[in-house]
């Protein structure tokens, strides 16, 4: 073939080169991502951290945080994971998720650095989102932990505060098998000395005494219902005084996820004005999020997608469904294979009509529906190939409100679908 007839090659973008590390793996240690950090020039220094650790919750708490952070004038960065459609999702500054050409440009920085310590894919992007905050002149950076916390990517930085959610029992092949060894792990994340506000049960509380930190725990939070707006919340301070606030978050969890960021945000020393503010701002994707249909009904998107996750959402739809005149409803459910689908399965199958079954298709991880049906017996059962054939199904219902749960990746397939965005076509393991 002459050479200018010749078919070059696709360029691999640095996004691509990224996704394509997430077959390596989960390599938990600090020793890659310190010398990652180091040779960046740590650009973790330049401003305050926050580390958000837990198991369920970690988000919504991360994003009340930096709500009412932002509202206290700080230039917030909030770092979150997974993505759910886009992948600079994972990185905000103020209320703006960060260019993708932005995060593309400093991607391609980090890259060789990366490749010379052989840096995992989460390393990877902590380490990105770190060079990210500083150059965009942050001054506090809250950044949720991926996985567990002593050896999560994350807990390379040094927080001036530690927020730990809960502990459940969620990768146990990886943290332990029971809640006093994940709550050790999610421990790591403590400096002695140093502030840290926690909702963990007594049980597992002592754990955390042993680091030494400055430990304040969430106390009896009175919450009232304000149905599908969300929840009037009273806080008890460690003065022995009470702060009220209201919060968008639904569920009874939601509300005292923002309770703990409320808290959080007073041992920083946040204004209550700041913090009335910034709780009634938050609005976080994805996690008990209503979008509206074309035909007057609504969806209700949740990242259910272990037992303690799942239960919370059940409990929150038997709250919510009376004022819309319902016990169950519609479910489109897909997970992935290595979860206790059993559990989520119980918690959920009280409330549902139906279940429509399906899977991510850019998640390999994701079970086939098929081998989900097993879970939901009893139910009227549908199996669909894609998130598309399941809402197509769904459109075929008619009902004022359905819930599609499960996966963040399902969940960041759907989410498109519903608005008319566009999607990422890159397979999702990370």
């Amino acid at each position: 073939m002459p050479p200018e007839l010749r078919l070059s090659e696709p360029a691999i973008t640095p996004l691509d080169w990224l996704f394509a590390r997430q077959r390596f793996g989960i390599h938990p240690g600090l020793e890659r991502v310190r010398v990652l950090l180091a040779r960046l020039g740590h650009p973790q220094q330049a401003y305050r951290v926050v580390l958000v650790g837990g198991t369920n919750g970690k988000g919504s708490t991360a994003a009340t945080l930096a709500a009412i952070l932002a509202a206290s004038g700080e230039r917030v960065g909030l770092f979150t994971s997974p993505h759910l459609t886009q992948f600079a999702e994972r990185f905000r500054v103020g209320d703006q998720d960060l260019p993708e050409s932005a995060v593309a440009e400093a991607l391609m920085r980090v890259r060789p650095h990366a490749e010379a310590v052989d840096a995992s894919f989460f390393e990877i992007v902590t380490a990105l989102g770190c060079l990210l905050f500083a150059e965009a002149g942050v001054t506090l950076a809250v950044m949720e932990v991926g996985l567990g916390g002593r050896l999560d990517a994350t807990n390379a930085l040094d927080p001036v505060l530690s927020v730990i959610t809960n502990v459940a029992l969620d990768h146990t092949e990886i943290l332990g098998d029971t809640l006093e060894a994940i709550a050790a792990e999610k421990a790591g994340i403590l400096r002695a000395g140093r502030p840290v506000v926690t909702d963990v049960v007594a049980g597992v509380r002592s754990i955390l005494d042993r680091e030494g930190a400055d430990l304040w725990a969430l106390g009896d939070v009175r919450a009232e219902s304000l149905g599908w707006e969300g929840w009037s919340v009273v806080l008890p301070l460690p003065n022995g005084q009470h702060f009220s606030f209201r919060t968008p978050l639904l569920g009874a969890h939601g509300a005292r996820n923002a309770a703990l960021a409320a808290l959080a945000a007073f041992r920083l020393g946040a204004s209550e004005s700041a913090i009335r503010q910034g709780t009634e701002a938050v609005r976080w994707p994805g996690r008990m999020e209503v979008i509206p249909t074309a035909a007057g009904g609504r969806v209700l998107l949740d990242g259910a997608h272990n037992p303690a996750g799942a239960q919370a959402l059940a409990a929150a739809l038997r709250e919510l469904l009376p004022e819309l005149g319902l016990e169950r409803v519609s479910f489109i459910f897909g997970a992935a294979a290595d979860k206790d689908l059993g559990g989520v399965a119980e918690a959920l199958r009280p409330l549902a009509s139906r279940v429509i079954l399906t899977r991510a298709v850019l998640s390999p991880r994701a079970a086939h529906p098929a081998t989900l049906a097993p879970l939901f017996e009893g139910l009227p059962i549908h199996l669909t190939h894609s998130p598309a054939d399941a809402l197509a199904l769904l459109h075929g219902l008619a009902g004022p409100l359905a819930v599609v749960c499960g996966s963040l990746y399902l969940i960041g397939e759907v989410r498109p679908l519903l608005l008319g965005g566009a999607g990422e076509e890159r397979e999702r393991w990370q």
